[in-house]
């Protein structure tokens, strides 16, 4: 019995070390985050947007850091990926339901959005053009600063406008479903 108790307590001991001994990464400079297209708090999802969501650190943005007229991946590590649970139009362009890149290119007065096909890319640097679902340019207006690159949805007739921040810049993209 206190062989079975002493090789019991060895093993837990033992158990203890290699989980403390794992080593766990530090939080992500740029944390991932999801946006919801949802009818209400209760409804199921139109469009989901997973995104990781860079800071700006008293940096210059738009012009600077990223850069205009350049494909960006919308956020910061892996290109932006947005699901559409069901067909929808970006302007009048149709998109068929499935999960897609999210790449924008930002300008001054307008910026192109585009939806493209491949998925799973580090930032842009292996963007295709010729995988492009569809694009729309949209105005560039301002509001206050935002610290964080963020992305939200707001409920319009017919459908929702998904609406990107990051320092002072905003656009706001239709989707109609």
């Amino acid at each position: 019995m206190k062989k079975s108790l002493l090789l019991v307590a060895i093993m837990f001991i033992g158990t203890l070390t290699t989980m403390n001994a794992q080593k766990f990464a530090g939080l992500q400079k740029s944390p991932t985050d999801i946006s919801y297209a949802k009818a209400d708090r209760n409804a199921k999802p139109e469009i989901k947007v997973v995104y990781s969501r860079p800071q700006k650190k008293g940096r210059a943005i738009f012009g600077d850091l990223v850069k205009f007229d350049k494909v960006w991946r919308t956020g910061a590590d892996e290109a932006t990926e947005i699901k559409f649970f069901k067909d929808v139009k970006m302007g009048d362009q149709s998109i068929k339901a499935g999960t897609y890149s999210l790449y924008t290119i930002p300008g001054e007065k307008e910026w192109t959005i585009i939806i493209n096909s491949d998925l799973d890319s580090w930032g842009a640097y292996s963007y295709d053009k010729g995988k492009d679902v569809a694009r729309i340019k949209v105005p560039a207006a301002s509001g206050d600063a935002l610290e964080a690159f963020s992305i939200a949805f707001k409920k319009v007739d017919k459908g929702y406008h998904m609406v990107m921040g990051w320092d002072t810049a905003r656009v706001e993209v239709p989707f109609y479903m």
